[in-house]
Parts: C-alpha cells; sequence; structure tokens
C-alpha cells in the first residue's frame, strides 16, 4: 500500500491538454504551441527540450497566461493547475497565482531585477504581494532567502550591478521561490553562465527543489543539463511534444527521429568519430508548418505518407509517449 508521500509524488499539478497557441499579426499567423499535451507531478522536474524556435518558452508564457495579447492568443485546450483551468481565470486570479503558486526563472536575470532597488527589497516584494507579513518581516525572510542561495546578508543591500552574472541568477531563484511555490518554470536558466558556475546553479536549483519539495519545467536545449537534473523529459517540435518518457528511458532509448537525431550531433566520449552528425534543415517557419508531420521534410525515415497524416500521441509502454508514424501502425 502507497504511504502518503508517494500518493503525493503520483498526484498530477499540472496537466496540459490540446494546448494552441498562436500570435495573429499582419503579416499572418505564427503557430507557435500546437495541440501540446504534457503533465507534471508533485515534487517532479520535466525537461523542456528542443531546438530554439520549438515554443517552449511561449509554453511558459502561456501557464502563467503572460503571453502578450496582442498578438499572441490562447485559442484552445485546457491548462489544468491542481485541477482548475487556468485559461478561464480572470486577470485578479492569475496575479495570486503567478509567484506564490507558480514561478518562473527567465533567461536573463539583468533583464528580470530592478537596476535601482536593493536586492533584498526586491525579494521582500514579492513576499509582501503574497503573504501577510509586515515590512520587517518581509525583509527579513528576503535575508533568510538570500541566505539559502548564498547571499549573505551583509550583501542583501546592494543593487544588480554589484554583482556577477551567476550571483543575480542567485538573486532571480531566491524571488521565484520565496513564497515557495509548487511550480517552478526555469527558462535556461544557465544559458549565460559559464560551465562552472552553471554546475553551481544547477546544484543549487536540485537542493532547494529537495528542500521544499517543488515541481519544476526545465526549458533547455541542453540534454547535458536534462541528464543532471529532470526525471521526465518532453521533446518539443515545432510547438508540440513529439516524445515524453522518463530520462532513464528517453536516454536509453530514443524512438522519435528528431530525439534520435539530438542525441546522434553530440560528441560521444566513449567513441571516435571525424564529424558530429547533425540534423539536416532547420525548425519550419511557424507560419507556415508543412502538412503531416511536421519534421517529415527533415527526417531520414520519411515516406511520403508522413507529408499527409499527422500522427498521433502513442504510448509504447510505461508511460513512453511517441508522436510518429513508426509507431501507430502505419506502414512507413
Amino acid at each position: 500500500m502507497e504511504d502518503k508521500d508517494e500518493i503525493l509524488a503520483n498526484e498530477k499539478l499540472l496537466e496540459i491538454k490540446d494546448l494552441t497557441i498562436h500570435y495573429i499579426t499582419d503579416d499572418g499567423t505564427v503557430r507557435a504551441v500546437n495541440n501540446l499535451d504534457f503533465s507534471v507531478n508533485r515534487g517532479e522536474t520535466i525537461g523542456l527540450v528542443g531546438e530554439t524556435g520549438a515554443g517552449k518558452t511561449t509554453t511558459a508564457l502561456g501557464i502563467l497566461k503572460l503571453v502578450p495579447n496582442p498578438p499572441g492568443k490562447i485559442i484552445d485546450g485546457e491548462i489544468l493547475l491542481n485541477g482548475e483551468n487556468i485559461v478561464k481565470k480572470p486577470e485578479s486570479e492569475m496575479r495570486e497565482i503567478r509567484g506564490n503558486v507558480v514561478s518562473m526563472i527567465f533567461q536573463d536575470p539583468m533583464t528580470s531585477l530592478n537596476p535601482v532597488m536593493p536586492i533584498r527589497d526586491q525579494v521582500a516584494e514579492v513576499i509582501l504581494i503574497h503573504e501577510k507579513l509586515s515590512a520587517a518581516q518581509a525583509l527579513k525572510k528576503a535575508e533568510e532567502m538570500l541566505a539559502k542561495v548564498g547571499i549573505m546578508p551583509e550583501r542583501a543591500k546592494e543593487f544588480p550591478h554589484q554583482f556577477s552574472g551567476g550571483m543575480r541568477q542567485r538573486v532571480v531563484i531566491a524571488i521565484a521561490l520565496a513564497c515557495n511555490p509548487e511550480l517552478l518554470i526555469a527558462d535556461e536558466p544557465t544559458t549565460a553562465l559559464d560551465v562552472t558556475i552553471q554546475a553551481q546553479v544547477l546544484e543549487l536549483m536540485k537542493e532547494l527543489k529537495r528542500e521544499l519539495n517543488t515541481a519544476m519545467i526545465m526549458i533547455t536545449h541542453d540534454l547535458g543539463v536534462v541528464a543532471e537534473i529532470c526525471d521526465k523529459v518532453a521533446v518539443m517540435y515545432a510547438g508540440s511534444v513529439v516524445e515524453y518518457a522518463d530520462k532513464i528511458d528517453l536516454f536509453k532509448d530514443a524512438k522519435h527521429p528528431y530525439t534520435i537525431g539530438l542525441f546522434n550531433s553530440l560528441p560521444d566520449i566513449v567513441h571516435d568519430v571525424d564529424s558530429l552528425s547533425p540534423i539536416k534543415g532547420l525548425m519550419p517557419d511557424p507560419m507556415q508548418l508543412p502538412e503531416g508531420c511536421p519534421f517529415h521534410p527533415r527526417c531520414d525515415k520519411a515516406k511520403p505518407e508522413c507529408a499527409e497524416i499527422v500522427p498521433e500521441n502513442i504510448d509504447i509502454g510505461d508511460g513512453h509517449i511517441v508522436k510518429c508514424l513508426l509507431y501507430n501502425g502505419q506502414e512507413v
């Protein structure tokens, strides 16, 4: 019989069903996210992986209902947070959710931080919005949160420009986790950092996640980051998830030709090769997505049927889902 912690760990915190987000412009419609499906359990870390332009950041903004409107619009689908469809929630209720239930770490900390406000005050501001504390109590809690991410109280009154890139990223993490959110969305939080600092920030995030039991969506194009921090992986292409699996299953036995291409384009420390094998071609223009499977123009296993039939999600076992005609009974 499962104990209470195991039951909670298997409980769905976030479910995204058939989500479609478009940017409607004078030049045409950008189909950024298309019929997207995936879920996140409590305390679980999902890696959202794919090339630039796959729709990862738009998905994150959609979860927070921060897609700029105009031109962006959630066309269809559901985003169930604790069983409630937040797509239908008014802005007043979303303000209560952001930073309190769901927080986000953006790519560039300098665009997230106020340059003329001490970092302690910026952390305290989030706490004051969501918790019934006095200003003095909020400042004290802000200092404690900064200490958790390795910034001592004597530096808490300093300004963002007085910190290095890695330290600024720690401040952003402190702001995101200040109210102990149930879900943290991290949008390529280590992209602008050097390798040593990347490792420190990732280790910090892992420690805080364990301590606070926070679920996380890690948006990245770096499979090394996925291997380090994620439990499950959702591989995105042209605005939809083409493969979703447990991390170990995916790394051992990737199925979708796009996922296999991503792994083949990585250096191999075991085998000597003359050159890497990148995926040919480029991500399709989201204004003019191909008919059928959007990956077929770049796929070395594509057949004529792939240009006509939109593949469905197929569970090939143990929750390993693939969106490819190779696995849905079609003769490809």
